[in-house]
């Protein structure tokens, strides 16, 4: 994903070339209908696009999301979770169709600060523990001119033009990228409130600007960009209207909104403020921080926790959330069948214990390119399922089977240490199976891996 244009030169008319950083997270740890903020302890009312750190959950405290294991966001002191919702579009027909998320996310950490700012020689402070916040409003469905609304801004891809308050009637070939300035003001007092926002201000000119003195200290500037892949449907527009709606049943994109829990080692980030300064927001020029390296970002993940379908195609948003066009604000619904119970973690794994007497190690690396993890016999087929795997294996005698690429079956004696599962990781084998769409059989460069039983035969433990 690429550095804004349009944030740079908002930079430059600030009147000066203020430092700031550029936070990469490579993809989503999860997405579901989770949002520990607003919802604690139950589900969302809709869908969101989760980024950070895998300490994620339906409820989280500080310590919990700094017990993360990975994160998928670049900065190892960084353990935060990001997220807005997610994006959909919607046929003809009703039905409604998940839009790809393209590149993960990009949050800007800007270093801006005003003279007339009430506490101006104390200089910016770090996210305090425990501190979390929420940017705009889901239930609007019309524009009023207030700094939070203004906060809120969509920029189509690869088509010229300003960037728009709502979601734009014009297909955008590079992605539609969503925009979310978060306020930078803290009362200095509160790490949350009732209404997830009260604690926080934004400057009187929205990113630059003064506080005001009720909310006195000053923060980073918080900065989301998501880019979603609506070219995919470029040839399937009808009607005189966009064909995409937001996961709350928003089809005007009014109602576009970010979460933030803080995550981050405070002195580091801390430490960052006056250290990281390049002006260019190239992160890897902030002397204070180390790096989850990339395959590490890529098999991070957070188990699923809500036995509802939210990727593919389906008649209904998930959750309760008619299309709600407004111009009034949206309303809250229920009682429409939807679950509304947490789920047991679904691991992607099927459980063979029992039956087969081979119990799941993980998900290993297998390369490509390189020697394969598993040199045995192989087998493949589009019918393939774990069953079918590790019976062939242990027909022929071996100790491993593994499962790559949806179809492929793979048999072994022994797992080089650097090809094996890594605890804390779940990794990437997110492939259902040819044979059984309800099991994981790897996934790309990935390897699902299943050991014979000699003695207890127990899963391992993924987090």
């Amino acid at each position: 994903m690429k550095v804004s244009k349009q944030l740079l030169v908002g930079l430059w008319a600030s009147g000066k070339a203020a430092a700031f950083f550029i936070m990469p997270c490579s993809k989503p740890v999860v997405v579901e209908r989770a949002d520990p903020i607003v919802n604690p302890g139950a589900l969302s009312g809709h869908v969101h696009t989760i980024m950070g750190g895998n300490g994620f959950d339906f409820s989280m405290t500080y310590e919990q999301a700094r017990a993360a294991t990975c994160s998928t966001c670049k900065v190892t002191a960084d353990l935060s979770n990001y997220w807005t919702p997610t994006l959909y579009y919607q046929g003809q027909d009703g039905k409604f169709t998940s839009v790809s998320q393209s590149g993960g996310m990009l949050a800007y950490y800007l270093f801006r600060q005003d003279a007339k700012d009430p506490e101006y020689s104390k200089g910016l402070i770090a996210y305090p523990k425990g501190f979390r916040m929420l940017a705009g409003d889901p239930k609007l469905r019309s524009y009023n001119n207030t700094l939070e609304q203004r906060a809120i801004s969509y920029v189509c891809l690869g088509n010229s033009g300003p960037a728009t308050s709502e979601l734009p009637n014009r297909n955008c070939p590079n992605g539609l990228r969503l925009q979310i300035i978060f306020p930078a003001c803290w009362d200095g007092v509160n790490l949350d409130s009732p209404d997830h926002k009260s604690h926080m201000a934004y400057p009187d000119r929205l990113d630059n600007g003064k506080c005001p003195t009720t909310h006195p200290k000053r923060f980073i500037t918080l900065f989301y960009e998501v880019i979603f892949s609506v070219n995919d449907f470029k040839d399937k527009w009808y009607g005189d209207k966009q064909p995409f709606v937001l996961s709350n049943g928003d089809p005007t994109g009014y109602g576009l909104h970010g979460d933030f829990v803080n995550g981050w080692d405070v002195n580091v980030l801390q430490a960052a403020i006056t250290q990281c300064t390049d002006n260019g927001g190239s992160i890897e020029k902030c002397p204070v921080f180390q790096f989850f390296d990339d395959e590490t970002r890529r098999n991070c993940q957070v188990p699923i926790k809500v036995d509802e379908q939210v990727q593919g195609q389906f008649d209904k948003l998930p959750g309760c959330n008619s299309i709600q066009r407004g111009p009034g604000n949206a309303v809250a619904e229920s009682g429409c069948g939807a679950t509304t119970q947490i789920s047991a973690p679904k691991w992607g794994y099927k459980d063979v214990t029992s039956t087969l007497k081979y119990k799941y190690l993980g998900c290993g690396r297998d390369p490509a390119g390189q020697t394969r993890t598993l040199q045995g016999a192989k087998t493949s087929g589009d019918s393939m399922t774990v069953d079918t795997c590790i019976k062939y294996c242990d027909g022929k005698g071996f100790q491993y089977a593994g499962l790559e690429y949806a179809k492929e079956c793979w048999c072994g004696n022994s797992v080089a240490d650097d090809r094996k599962p890594k605890k804390g990781l779940w990794g990437a084998c997110d492939m259902p199976c040819g044979g059984s769409k309800t099991e994981m059989c790897g996934g790309w460069a990935a390897m699902s891996l299943y050991q014979k039983c000699n003695g207890t035969c127990t899963n391992a433990e993924l987090m």
